[in-house]
């Protein structure tokens, strides 16, 4: 089959482990996300973000086409929805979109943009991302995610997984970090104490057989901002995360990485 590529045109899109309505949600795409069309079976397209790599089914009519060109393009794309509740995109019927924050934004001309050949009307201003400071940005950035529900393959204002709440702050300040929490902790450099942390830095957990399985953001060496039940606060030592409604540690410290000096 021909390489074939496309934009997802809608505010979000479930990527699902099997071609099915009922089959599990393994990560989202957020509108402008753009995809490489691995193989296709009958409305069921397997797709591969551009942004991160990672696969998924999705129903053929939540993309709109896109060429190859303009496929390798959008691998360096800048312009993002910002950190708002209401980034409103009117289409060209007069019916809108709202976006979730770190939406991408494609090809931004006279207050439009564009998803293939579908026109949106812009009822915000774009946000681009390589003007970010990630030491200054990072706390706010994370915080304004704060009680947003844990949802299992979440990326959306709706819903939002460890990994996918890690990867979507992280990318409103420009930094790429890989889908899911075992593949984000080959990412970075480590850090060897956790006296030595500094906010921004990504600690990762481990269940008891040794797999990676959650990962939060470092607020301070005994802070941590993490998605468990909802984007939250909580305290940090040497043996793990302390739930302090479960009144227990949840989860087992691991490995600290740093991704900005």
């Amino acid at each position: 089959m021909e390489n074939q590529y496309g934009i997802c045109r809608i505010a979000v899109a479930p990527l699902r482990a099997e071609p099915s309505d009922r089959a599990e949600i393994v990560s989202q795409l957020l509108f402008g996300e753009h995809v490489e069309i691995v193989s296709k079976d009958d409305r069921w397209w397997l797709v591969k973000n551009g942004y991160d790599g990672y696969e998924g089914w999705m129903d053929f009519r939540q993309l709109a086409a896109i060429s190859q060109a303009q496929f390798l393009e959008m691998h360096d794309h800048k312009l993002l929805a910002p950190l708002n509740f209401n980034n409103v995109l009117t289409a060209e019927d007069g019916s809108v979109y709202h976006l979730s924050p770190a939406s991408n934004l494609p090809y931004v001309a006279d207050g439009y943009c564009y998803a293939g050949t579908e026109k949106f009307k812009l009822g915000f201003e774009p946000y681009d991302k390589t003007t970010a400071d990630f030491k200054s940005d990072i706390e706010a950035t994370a915080k304004f995610f704060q009680n947003i529900p844990y949802l299992w393959g979440g990326r959306h204002l709706f819903g939002l997984d460890c990994s996918g709440f890690v990867q979507t702050v992280f990318k409103m300040l420009n930094i790429k970090l890989n889908r899911d929490a075992s593949q984000q902790a080959e990412q970075g450099d480590l850090v060897g104490f956790l006296s030595e942390v500094k906010p921004g830095d990504v600690a990762f957990f481990d269940n008891a057989e040794g797999k990676i399985t959650h990962v939060g953001i470092m607020l301070s060496p005994n802070e941590i901002i993490h998605s468990s039940a909802k984007v939250k606060i909580d305290p940090i030592d040497d043996q793990g995360i302390f739930n302090r409604e479960l009144g227990i540690y949840s989860h087992k410290l691991r490995i600290i990485k740093r991704f900005v000096e």
